[in-house]
């Protein structure tokens, strides 16, 4: 029987050819669900993310943080509402959001990376106008449609040695703030950075033909099959958003999309250093 210090010799050597292929290309992760709140979880992951940035590869993490802005909301007795899956976000909301997401929620994970060895500097899409917007369409306030993403201040922190950690607060650079779902945020820095990956942590395995039954778990979707999955109801409810993302992701020129289950500790390791993976990956 192999030792220890023989399994971790051969652990590392599996991995030699993934982090060639990944070494000095971008990969974004789109962190939230329960990964974002159980701590053992939260630290799997970002030891994940500083493993890779320490072999080469630029992580760029892309958070939200709907739970935490939920809790602020009580706390100041301001009524959390819900319009088509998207939060309400009135004037009051939308300084909240900045407050929690751009504040807490963001130093949190920074400070997180830094306690276990990593550079990590914090980032949200008001600084240098990175994450540009205007009101979506329809009654939800100031829910943002991104028109533009400027990388600049994303790739000058990489080029510094650092992990950038984007919270995604948007604006149209005339003082209006406005509040910008994760899931589609991520997706657009990741076309916009040329990504080589996306990956996103969710709840569950992945895509599944029955969501009762994780056995169903759907490996592989290329993204000219995504009106057909949500027409036949296999994409449906908050799924349709997360799938879309991966969609215009990989449309934008993104190699491949992951959804992939947050709860499993070490996930993102899983995923990038094996062929097999988990999850589901949408292809072109």
């Amino acid at each position: 029987m192999k030792d220890i210090n023989t399994m971790k010799a051969t652990v590392l050597t599996a991995a030699l050819p993934y982090i060639q292929k990944y070494y000095g290309k971008t990969v974004v992760i789109k962190y939230g669900g329960n990964a974002m709140i159980h701590p053992d979880l939260k630290k799997a992951v970002m030891s994940d993310i500083i493993l890779l940035s320490l072999v080469g590869i630029h992580v760029v993490l892309i958070h939200g943080g709907g739970p935490e802005i939920s809790g602020m909301l009580k706390k100041l007795d301001i009524e959390s509402r819900f319009v088509n899956g998207l939060r309400y976000t009135d004037k009051e909301t939308a300084e909240v959001v900045q407050m929690v997401l751009a504040g807490k929620t963001n130093k949190d994970l920074v400070g997180l990376i830094g306690q276990l060895g990593g550079k990590a500097v914090g980032l949200c899409g008001i600084d240098g106008c990175m994450i540009q917007a205007k009101k979506l369409e329809g009654d939800y306030g100031y829910v943002g449609d991104i028109t533009k993403i400027d990388t600049t201040p994303i790739v000058n922190a990489i080029d510094s040695g650092y992990i950038p950690v984007v919270a995604t607060v948007g604006t149209d650079c005339k003082g209006n703030i406005y509040n910008i779902n994760a899931d589609t945020a991520a997706a657009e820095i990741a076309g916009a950075l040329h990504a080589e990956n996306i990956i996103t942590l969710t709840d569950i395995r992945g895509l599944m033909e029955d969501v009762n039954d994780e056995d169903s778990l759907i490996p592989v979707v290329h993204v000219d099959e995504v009106a057909n999955l949500v027409e036949k109801g296999i994409i449906s409810g908050g799924m349709i958003p997360k799938v879309q993302s991966c969609e215009n992701a990989v449309r934008a020129g993104v190699k491949k999309a992951v959804m992939i289950d947050g709860r499993i500790e070490h996930s993102i390791l899983v995923e990038m250093f094996s062929d097999e993976g988990i999850g589901t990956m949408f292809l072109p």
